[in-house]
């Protein structure tokens, strides 16, 4: 069991540097009647350390395609889909997918990912509805992946027990994080009843609806921070 960390924004403190890397649509992937399940790979380092597949929130569709010769996909405002440029770097790169508790289409991801990445350890990251998924593939992808992140995760992280599966699990959540489906005080309490890692993040801003948008839920204003974090834990992962 690791201690909760805790992260402050200061503004004038960092100064956010946007990795410009390449963004493609993958089509290789396929069930064994020849269906595509189509990703978005975005990378810099052809061989990196670790691939991040990200479901994102809400309706958890990207349904990523090619229209006039122009990369569409939906939920671009979703935290896990514009904090891409803070994830990827020389060790880091994300697929971007529809989230989906289905163990053949994340199978079949696996498969397309190892063939092209082979020395990869690959992790799986949701957020808020998200994490329904993440949480519903644990037992089946235990001992496939090298673990996963929950962040801004559903009420059910409070009697998810990560530590029944052999590998890593991470939970990341705004201590003000005020959308009703996703209380903070349900992931600190998996914390302390599992032992699970966790991570608290405070900090940043919001207007609107506590569940959508420029939200605490979403992170917002703490982008780099938080997946910062994110990916030091990773890193000790390996230590």
């Amino acid at each position: 069991m690791i201690p909760a960390y805790r992260f402050l924004l200061i503004a004038a403190a960092f100064s956010a540097q946007v990795c410009h890397a390449a963004e493609t649509l993958i089509t290789t992937a396929h069930y064994p009647n020849g269906e595509t399940v189509p990703y978005v790979l975005n990378y810099t380092n052809p061989s990196p350390r670790y691939v991040i597949i990200l479901f994102p929130g809400g309706m958890g569709t990207v349904n990523p395609r090619m229209e006039d010769g122009k990369l569409t996909y939906a939920a671009r405002g979703n935290f896990l889909v514009r904090s891409r440029k803070f994830i990827v770097d020389d060790e880091f790169s994300t697929v971007l997918t529809n989230a989906s508790p289905n163990e053949e289409r994340i199978q079949v991801i696996l498969d397309d990912l190892k063939n092209r990445f082979p020395t990869a350890r690959i992790y799986l990251m949701g957020t808020s509805r998200g994490t329904f998924d993440t949480m519903q593939l644990a037992e089946y992808l235990s001992d496939k992946i090298a673990g996963e992140i929950h962040t801004s995760s559903l009420d059910r992280i409070a009697s998810f027990n990560a530590k029944k599966y052999k590998n890593r699990h991470l939970v990341v959540h705004h201590k003000r994080d005020r959308c009703f489906t996703t209380p903070f005080n349900r992931a600190q309490y998996s914390h302390e009843q599992y032992g699970n890692d966790f991570i608290a993040m405070e900090g940043g801003t919001e207007t609107g609806d506590p569940c959508h948008g420029p939200s605490h839920h979403s992170y917002n204003g703490i982008e780099k921070e938080t997946i910062d974090a994110i990916k030091q834990w990773i890193k000790q992962g390996d230590g």
